[in-house]
């Protein structure tokens, strides 16, 4: 006989619990997943732990966090700078002094 579950308990994973949806790279994934495997743990109970450490501002989680945040502005800036130089090239391409339509 199956045993149901208990709707009591169903409702209190809804009330305190979030679910938590992300995307990986295919290789980081499946690296992850080996990895856990080996050790016995599930990637729920590692991103639940991890997220936990992150909340407690654990100095390790806090470095990695502040490490991302910036790489994460540098390529902001460099797409940023990519594009600003684009338009200046396109604007001195434009209005160039040198390429005149009009004949003397």
């Amino acid at each position: 006989m199956v045993a149901e579950r208990d709707p009591n308990k169903r409702l209190l994973d809804y009330q305190t619990r979030k679910s938590v949806h992300i995307n990986l790279v295919k290789s980081t994934h499946a690296g992850l997943r080996i990895l856990l495997f080996k050790k016995g743990l599930s990637m729920q109970e590692v991103f639940n732990r991890l997220a936990s450490l992150i909340c407690e501002e654990h100095p390790a989680l806090m470095k990695i966090i502040n490490t991302i945040e910036v790489d994460k502005r540098n390529r902001q800036i460099k797409q940023v700078t990519k594009s600003d130089s684009e338009s200046i090239f396109d604007l001195i391409e434009h209005a160039s002094p040198f390429d005149s339509d009009e004949e003397d």
